[in-house]
């Protein structure tokens, strides 16, 4: 049998000087990278947030609208269970998907809130929505196939089409259909490669939220031309005035049948450092995510997911208060951004942003936040990291008193510019 040949064998062979490269596994270069990590593009919206943790580190006193976790705690009932749980000894693997009984408290979630019914077997645990995400896009989207975003879109979606070797095609929507991507618009996009369109309601960064008619439309779009799609919906329970949730797969049989729905418990539940999302698809789908999980994660934390179960298991009026103390916040932002010069700004009807045109400010986006957390201290995030240029993303979950003096300071940086 032939010996394998490892690098620096071959290396030594063809007359190279040890003493000059002892180590040559160690001298990476950009050439070994691959070229699918070099498609990607770094979160903008993490480096914004670390860049204004890092002056308040140093003692500067920024006002951070750029975050997009609650600032609230877990409530203390959801953290004793992960505690208890560790206590009893709940720290080994659990199967690739989840404990069963978090599978069939999120089946039976589904079925109340959303009208969706899934087998537990149909759901898998995942580390984070994102990863939720991620898993459902490398479960369907094959070399070449494209994946129809509307923008403005959250930061991460493109780049993980591009992981997953597909093309990213973005639809440019408007403020004048609410940031909402129209089944026109869907039709218009497509073509023999689209394999799978992504939906957000209620919408990171623009805070949209989709009508049923609306979902219908695209929805009956996608399943005439057989198109996946996967409907995030992080953000389901933080929704506002006479808004209503609907989840794509409940309109109809054939809907849900190319269907995969994400959600999970960072944003309702102020779990985002507990990384729990979960996945709840048709068989075929659940079964190639939970493949997946086999040989990535093996299975999200296991002490969490009993946190997890709490959350679904007690008391809801958690949630409550905090939407309602950000429907609060909502309403004295847009009475706020209402009155400064050179921006536009929709209504948001869910999630915790408000995305701002600023074209008038002569600014693009990166620029304009640059020159905000510089010399206003001021954090936001540039509109380029959802894929509009001429705005920027400010977040309200934050405190009234960050929240009033973060605007006071934004409105003398539009009033100077």
């Amino acid at each position: 049998m032939q010996k394998a040949v490892r690098p620096f064998e071959v290396e030594r062979r063809s007359g190279s000087d040890p003493a000059r490269s002892p180590h040559p596994h160690t001298h990476a270069t950009m050439e070994s990278i691959s070229s699918r990590i070099a498609k990607v593009n770094p979160s903008l919206t993490l480096a914004v947030t670390n860049q204004a943790k890092a002056m308040i580190a140093k003692g500067e006193e920024v006002y951070a609208l750029a975050g997009g976790e609650p600032e609230v705690d877990t409530p203390d009932f959801i953290k004793a269970a992960a505690i208890q749980a560790i206590n009893e000894g709940r720290t080994k693997y659990t199967p690739s998907a989840g404990i069963p009984e978090l599978r069939e408290a999120i089946a039976a979630k589904l079925l109340a809130d959303n009208q969706l019914e899934f087998d537990p077997k149909q759901i898998c645990l995942t580390a984070g929505a994102k990863m939720a995400c991620f898993n459902a896009i490398l479960a369907v989207v094959e070399e070449g196939d494209e994946v129809i975003i509307p923008s403005p879109y959250w930061v991460s979606y493109p780049e993980m089409v591009r992981l997953a070797g597909g093309q990213p095609v973005i639809v440019e929507t408007q403020e004048s259909t609410g940031w909402k991507m129209t089944a026109q618009q869907f039709e218009d996009a497509m073509t023999p490669a689209t394999k799978m369109v992504i939906l957000n309601s209620p919408g990171n960064p623009t805070g949209a939220v989709y009508t049923a008619q609306e979902l219908r439309e695209i929805g009956d779009i996608a399943v005439g031309e057989d198109i996946v799609i996967l409907s995030d919906e992080i953000y389901e329970k933080l929704i506002y005035g006479e808004a209503k949730h609907v989840s794509i797969a409940s309109l109809s049989d054939a809907i849900r049948d190319l269907t995969i729905t994400v959600n999970g418990f960072s944003k309702c539940y102020s779990m985002t450092g507990w990384r729990l999302g979960y996945t709840a698809a048709p068989k075929a789908f659940a079964d190639a995510i939970d493949k997946i999980q086999n040989h990535t994660v093996s299975n999200a934390t296991t002490f969490a997911q009993y946190g997890a179960l709490a959350a679904l298991q007690g008391e809801q009026s958690f949630i409550e208060d905090l939407r309602g103390e950000y429907d609060v916040k909502r309403q004295f932002m847009m009475a706020r951004l209402k009155a400064i010069p050179n921006i536009r700004v929709v209504e948001p009807q869910g999630a915790f942003y408000f995305f701002v045109y600023t074209g008038n400010t002569g600014l693009k986006s990166l620029n304009l936040c640059d020159k905000l957390l510089s010399r206003y201290k001021v954090a936001a995030v540039p509109g380029i990291a959802f894929g509009y240029d001429e705005g920027i993303r400010l977040s309200y979950c934050t405190t009234l008193d960050v929240l009033n003096e973060g605007l006071s300071r934004f409105e003398q940086f539009c009033r100077e510019h």
